[in-house]
């Protein structure tokens, strides 16, 4: 209902637009034909009319952008709402039931494991978070250090492959030669982080993710991220990475997430000199991300 409603607030803004264009215009080739004699308040009135249109186009640009801003804001809240309350919510069962009923030793340690699972899921979209007010402050700066990125990668698709309950088989990560970049290892491990847990999360089953590295003119190094899953449109190449942006479908409603993962890729990049992209052959043909950054001098 809610949708609907801003489809046809956005509907109305373009209709009123346009128009108000029309009315503009249709008045003003009347008072031309009445008025063509005086040239210079023809001349006033082409300047005055182009101000008028430009003025309302603009108004309309920027409703339609808020409206839709607000849609994804809402999108965001209502995420990220899930997100927090259904780990603490599996762990408030938990410990209730262990503080209300005798349990036996297997059942204490399996619950304890649920409990580890849904803690460390609460964390993550803690972090993401606070990680998507960080790097989007240029005043916070990162800090520098020389890092093995082989080390990184394997790091982080080693813990994607434990949260997944993946085989190296279905996760398999493909190290080039021997790379050392300059860079923060945080934000570095979270950039990588998520391109390998998205690609697991929108891949079909079975799961088939390559992780792979590359040189590029011995300035770069790229870490590509290879799935056989949903795939993209070329339009939302771009759009993937804007805050809070999910692609609309039934893919995006299965998979559960706030929308910051690719954001956080892409301004990770940019702080470090380098760029994150997409690439896919289109819907259900899968999809290729590639983390670019610039190799340690």
């Amino acid at each position: 209902m809610v949708v609907a409603g801003r489809q046809k607030s956005i509907a109305f803004f373009i209709a009123l637009g346009a128009g108000l264009i029309s009315i503009a215009i249709v008045l003003y080739i009347g008072w031309v034909l009445l008025n063509w004699r005086t040239g210079i308040l023809l001349f006033l009135g082409v300047i005055l009319l182009a101000f008028i249109i430009a003025g309302i186009v603009l108004n309309t640009i920027f409703l339609v952008r808020e409206i839709r801003r607000n849609e994804q804001h809402d999108a965001f809240i209502n995420a990220v709402t899930h997100e927090l309350k259904t780990p603490v919510a599996s762990i408030r069962l938990y410990l209730e039931t262990l503080q209300t009923r005798a349990v036996d030793e297997e059942k204490k340690a399996e619950f304890y494991r649920i409990m580890l699972a849904d803690s460390e899921r609460l964390l993550g979209t803690i972090e993401q978070v606070l990680r998507t007010g960080r790097v989007g402050q240029s005043s916070h700066k990162p800090n520098l250090a020389r890092i093995e990125l082989r080390s990184v990668i394997e790091e982080c698709a080693e813990r994607v492959r434990t949260l997944h309950h993946l085989s190296e088989e279905s996760l398999a990560f493909r190290p080039g030669p021997p790379t050392v970049i300059f860079a923060d290892a945080d934000e570095v491990r979270a950039a990588v982080s998520n391109l390998i847990d998205n690609a697991v999360k929108y891949s079909q089953k079975p799961v088939r993710v390559k992780v792979e590295t590359e040189r590029v003119d011995g300035k770069f190094v790229c870490v590509r991220v290879q799935d056989q899953g949903a795939g993209l449109p070329k339009m939302e190449l771009k759009r993937v990475f804007k805050r809070f942006y999910r692609v609309p479908g039934p893919i995006a409603a299965r998979v559960k997430g706030t929308g910051l993962g690719l954001f956080i890729v892409r301004s990770v990049a940019k702080r470090h000199g380098g760029r994150a992209w997409a690439e896919s052959e289109g819907p259900g043909r899968g999809s290729t991300f590639i983390l670019q950054l610039p190799l340690a001098k």
